[in-house]
């Protein structure tokens, strides 16, 4: 995400910080650390400098009141992180091709879920990936985000080339098209496999406010380092919660749940497993 303007505006006070830690935390359960004073400058400050805002404790009274819905929703947008790539942390598709999906029975639904998918670049690897190893079709992916902007990037499947670079060449011929004239230098997944991918959104620490049925594999990667313990355990719970006996937890690599005492089996640091 490119951050905001850097406006002149005052420097991030103690309290101000207080103010978007407590608001960030209960909300979306983010854990924005004291050291992030000048991040949260410089996402919001261009949004502030167009609502004639000059002081972050006036934002923070806008955004904070039940009638702020709109407004809060889109200062999470500005805030939450969500650099990504296609085919990124490669060896988890590896076992998921390897360990899962050679071994799914032909005519049995596959339910992956990519629980916080944000611009959609991992949702689509894995949509890539089953329908090249399914091509019949006995598979779904479900993705999920707590930003309305990122899910509406996702939805559209218009990236730089740069997003791309680590898709395999025929998967770039087969599922991308090169853009051209305004857009050239970008490309665009194409519409078949875009169908098949269903984008909403979802906030993992209130994620019983909707039943989105049960799933085989949930991919959970790069997001939760951003929670504090309880809410981490929280999230984990939950998730841990819509996945089938026997299915299958993938974390990020620099993340560790061991720890915690969930129902599940560690296959590798980053790869548990619910025991069926």
């Amino acid at each position: 995400m490119e951050d905001g303007c850097d406006l002149d505006l005052p420097d991030v006070s103690d309290s101000d910080m207080l103010l978007f830690q407590e608001l960030f935390r209960r909300h979306i359960g983010l854990s924005l650390p004291a050291s992030k004073k000048a991040l949260l400058r410089s996402r919001l400050s261009g949004r502030m400098q167009a609502l004639g805002l000059a002081r972050l404790s006036d934002y923070h009274a806008l955004i904070a009141i039940d009638s702020g819905l709109q407004e809060r929703q889109h200062a999470i947008d500005l805030i939450t992180t969500n650099e990504t790539y296609f085919f990124r942390e490669p060896t988890h598709f590896d076992y998921l091709m390897r360990e899962v999906v050679a071994h799914w029975p032909a005519d049995r639904l596959l339910r992956v879920w990519s629980a916080a998918s944000s611009t959609g670049e991992e949702a689509y690897t894995l949509a890539m990936l089953l329908d090249h190893h399914r091509p019949a079709g006995a598979w779904s992916v479900f993705a999920s985000d707590v930003s309305q902007r990122v899910l509406h990037v996702a939805r559209r499947g218009l990236y730089p080339m740069a997003r791309g670079e680590h898709i395999p060449p025929a998967y770039l011929k087969r599922y991308c098209l090169r853009g051209t004239g305004e857009y050239d230098g970008q490309f665009l997944v194409e519409a078949a496999l875009r169908e098949k991918v269903e984008f909403a959104a979802r906030n993992l620490i209130d994620l019983d406010a909707r039943d989105d049925g049960r799933f085989d594999v949930i991919f959970l990667r790069n997001v939760i380092i951003y929670f504090d313990l309880d809410t981490k355990r929280q999230v984990l719970e939950a998730v841990t919660r819509r996945l089938n006996p026997g299915g299958w937890l993938f974390v990020g690599h620099s993340e560790s749940i061991q720890s915690m005492a969930l129902p599940l089996d560690m296959q590798s640091p980053s790869i548990y497993r619910k025991p069926s």
